[in-house]
């Protein structure tokens, strides 16, 4: 088996979420992945760090033709040769499943999105390290410890686990063989994903008691939803603050473009 044999097939969700997105909307653009970030396309700059990626073998993305159509310049050219494009599901589970369902040996696959611009290297080097061998899958995660020790300005949505909150990442790695299970939960996650207390209480009573009272563990938790689904669930923390800020508002665009500046990128 060759070195690129042993890589990652990296799957990018570029999805447009219609014409209420407050970030595309604000920039005058169809897709927020298309709205330039300190001058580049977010979607060009994830690609761009995918490709730059020890880990990462194949790109596949999730996009819409007309999105695709409006990235014609050489620099885009280049970062999208040999991609594989795929139409985008109706959520991005959705997407997932059929990236699963249209890429050969599509396992193992490492999942983010395009609105991810401050995504580095580095990022995706620890997760994939840090994700255990015995995981199906994996979901990175940063503490507010973390995320407000450098960006106390920034608003996220927190899950909170003994007595720590935790932000999503972006970043998800489906590798082993019930992998393909997640994606049923992951449709609940998508519905829930601003309450996490419906999340919880998705998962029991017991649970949903123990989280109000600040004594479930993220461990736990992870166990409790293995069982549920049926495949081993971890989470891997994150020490990078700007691992949990995707551009979903206007204010994340700005603070983006902020540090972008900062690391003369």
């Amino acid at each position: 088996m060759s070195a690129a044999d042993r890589r990652f097939t990296a799957l990018i969700l570029a999805g447009s979420r219609g014409p209420d997105d407050p970030v595309a909307r604000q920039a005058g653009r169809t897709h927020k992945a298309l709205v330039p970030v300190g001058g580049v396309p977010m979607l060009l700059r994830v690609l761009r760090t995918l490709r730059q990626t020890p880990s990462i073998g194949r790109l596949a993305l999730c996009i819409d033709r007309p999105a695709l159509e409006q990235l014609r310049d050489p620099v885009a050219a280049g970062l999208l040769s040999d991609v594989h494009i795929i139409e985008p599901g109706p959520t991005p589970s959705a997407s997932v499943r059929r990236a699963i369902e249209e890429l050969p040996d599509a396992l193992p696959l490492l999942v983010t999105t395009a609105d991810h611009a401050l995504l580095t290297t580095a990022m995706i080097e620890h997760f994939c390290a840090a994700t255990p061998a015995d995981a199906d899958v994996a979901v990175a995660l940063a503490t507010a410890t973390t995320i407000q020790r450098d960006y106390p300005e920034s608003i996220r949505t927190y899950y909170r686990f003994g007595g720590e909150g935790y932000s999503g990442c972006n970043l998800f790695l489906l590798r082993g063989p019930a992998a393909t299970k997640v994606a049923a939960f992951w449709s609940e996650m998508e519905r829930h994903r601003k309450r996490p207390w419906r999340l919880v209480a998705a998962i029991g009573p017991l649970t949903l008691l123990r989280f109000l009272l600040g004594a479930l563990s993220l461990e736990a938790a992870m166990r409790r939803l293995s069982r549920i689904i049926g495949a081993t669930v971890c989470a891997v923390e994150m020490p990078f603050a700007e691992a949990a800020i995707d551009v979903d508002k206007p204010a994340d665009l700005a603070l983006a473009e902020r540090i972008l500046m900062q690391r003369g990128r």
